[in-house]
């Protein structure tokens, strides 16, 4: 099966972490994959500020540079889901019939990474060991438009040494949103307030999630009021084994920003 790494533009541009995450995760599931270099951003933000034309340009890249695949994994539910939500409406918004067609065709074979790990190579069992407090905040792509269900519990209960914690209030909006948070800061600011202090309630060490975008948002409200919660992809949790030792000593994720 060829396989490529769709790494979205977030985790490329400030996350890379959690794209060699995935790849080194893979590659210990027997998975070889590839990362096609002409890879570019997967058009949510076009499409979520109505720029429909400009969303199918970039579908139209999607498909010349993942079409030839057997599988592209994605470790973004948010990125992941917009071939499936978006980009045959984009299509047809332009008249262009061809690449609807072939959006049709390309987007039952673009997985979520837990969907792919699930689903295509049967596992829930990585051999991945984590010996620390999670919690877990299943982001809202990953509840709606791309929904990955009950897999990333599924894949953290089977994770050795880990102590995993259920998120109180877990399905309510981390105020993030992409534009929503720019245009409505306020009312943001005060739903992301609520998300980290549901965090801090269940004494957790380490927030996973699905979704870096939303990582980043509820960890720097973390690291702001001074918490030390480290915000981690799940793709870095199970790509961890017995021989990397703990994760005590890596940084906060939202202060690479800053390195």
């Amino acid at each position: 099966m060829r396989t490529a790494l769709f790494v979205t533009c977030l985790n490329d541009g400030l996350f890379p972490r959690s794209g060699q995450a995935t790849v080194k995760l893979l590659r210990r599931l027997g998975v070889e994959v590839e990362f096609p270099p002409a890879q570019s951003c997967c058009g949510q933000m076009h499409w979520n500020t109505g720029y429909r034309a400009e969303t199918a340009r970039l579908a139209a890249h999607f498909v010349k540079v993942f079409g030839e695949y057997d599988a592209v994994v994605v470790p973004s539910a948010s990125c992941g889901g917009m071939p499936g939500e978006a980009y045959e409406r984009a299509a047809e918004t332009v008249g262009d019939a061809g690449l609807a067609r072939a959006v049709r065709e390309l987007a039952p074979r673009v997985h979520e990474l837990t969907g792919f790990l699930t689903d295509v190579l049967d596992v829930e069992d990585v051999g991945a060991y984590f010996p620390h407090r999670v919690t877990y905040h299943p982001t809202c792509h990953s509840l709606r438009a791309a929904p990955v269900g009950a897999r990333p519990y599924r894949l953290l209960r089977a994770v050795a040494g880990i102590e995993f914690i259920e998120l109180p209030a877990q399905e309510e909006c981390c105020g993030f949103g992409g534009t929503f948070s720019v245009k409505n800061p306020a009312v943001s600011g005060a739903m992301n307030a609520d998300k980290a202090r549901h965090v801090l309630e269940t004494g957790a060490s380490v927030l996973a999630a699905v979704d870096n975008s939303c990582l980043m948002n509820i960890g720097g409200r973390l690291a702001k009021d001074g918490h030390t919660v480290r915000t981690m992809h799940l793709a870095e949790i199970l790509a961890r084994t017995r021989a990397d030792g703990p994760v005590l000593d890596l940084p906060h994720s939202t202060r690479e920003l800053t390195r």
